[in-house]
Order: structure tokens, then sequence, then C-alpha cells
């Protein structure tokens, strides 16, 4: 699947960001060079997956998961040190993350924007103050359940995980600003 993304000649998202977002950001920070302009420059999805670290199957099927979301073949992440209260090893797998670059980010994006969020139980918006100062953005998501990729079927166990989409610009005024233009829907202050 990420093979035939990275083959489409254009994204949805991207040709959207290059006709009418970077327009509508140059004007609103008065961007002298197209240059300037915030970008997305990378989405990491992790998902930690520390209480089946004994389960091989169920970590397995975690990743599996994941890769179905993402479009990508998950990364196991790795304990860095020995924490005997938590019956935890030096390098034992403890999570799963992807990074994601190019159309496959734009698509992973489009997804969770138009489809995934709108189908959180409850929902009232992503939390507006969650960037971190330097332009980047952390979104919790609390089931795997809202992709339309995994089935309820075949679920051991319920998921969740962390979206953090990195850009490119420099305050959290133009991140918000960027991110609202692709259509992310931040909850009213």
């Amino acid at each position: 699947m990420a093979k035939e993304i990275a083959k489409k000649e254009i994204v949805r998202l991207r040709d959207y960001y290059k006709k009418t977002i970077v327009p509508a950001l140059q004007k609103e920070f008065n961007y002298k060079n197209v240059m300037e302009t915030p970008k997305l420059e990378k989405i990491v999805v992790c998902m930690g997956l520390g209480e089946v670290k004994d389960n091989s199957k169920s970590f397995n099927l975690a990743l599996e998961e994941l890769g179905l979301i993402t479009g990508q073949k998950p990364v196991a992440t790795l304990a860095k040190k020995s924490i005997s209260n938590f019956k935890l090893r030096e390098k034992q797998k403890i999570g799963a993350k992807v990074t994601l670059r190019g159309n496959i980010m734009y698509e992973f994006l489009d997804k969770l924007i138009s489809i995934a969020l709108p189908r959180v139980r409850d929902f009232k918006g992503v939390n507006p103050k969650a960037f971190d100062g330097r332009g980047n953005f952390a979104l919790g998501i609390k089931e795997q359940l809202i992709f339309p990729e995994i089935s309820y079927e075949k679920v051991d166990k319920v998921r969740g995980m962390d979206v953090i989409i990195v850009t490119t610009a420099k305050t959290d005024k133009e991140a918000s600003s960027l991110l609202s233009l692709f259509g992310m829907p931040f909850a009213k202050r």
C-alpha cells in the first residue's frame, strides 16, 4: 500500500497545501519568500506496548495493526536500561513507532482528520494547547478502533497511540494556523 501511495503523482492534501494553504499563510504572516512558509516535516505515530512485552503474539498483532493504520512497517522500540521494579530488561521490546514522510504522511493526515477523528465518541475537537513551543503538535488517541483498517472482531485489546506532527513552523501560532488550514478540528477555546 505504501508503494502505491508513493507512486501517485498528486496526493489530495499535498496539492491542497501547495495551491491553497501556502498563499493563505503568506498573506496571514507576510512572508516575502515561499520557502519561509511552514510545512509538514514528518508525522511520528508511537504505541506503548509495555503490558504485552512478555506475550510475543499480542506484540506482533499490535505491530501489524500499527502497520495497517499507517501504511508503513513499524519499528519496535527497545528499553534503554533495566528497571527491576517494572520487570524490564535492557533492550527488551516495549513499544512500536512509525515515521511518515512525503506522500504517505499526507495520506495519513488526510485519513486522521477526515475519517478517524470524527469517529471518536463524544468528540469535541483536539486540544489547541498541545503544541510544544517550537511548532510541533502532539495528539493522543485512546483506541485504534477509530481507523477504518482495523476490524473490531480481530482486535485482542484496545490500545492507544500518540501522533506527533512535526512542522517547520517557528512558533505555535504559525503551526496552529497551518494545521487549521489543513482542517484539524481544534476545540473552541
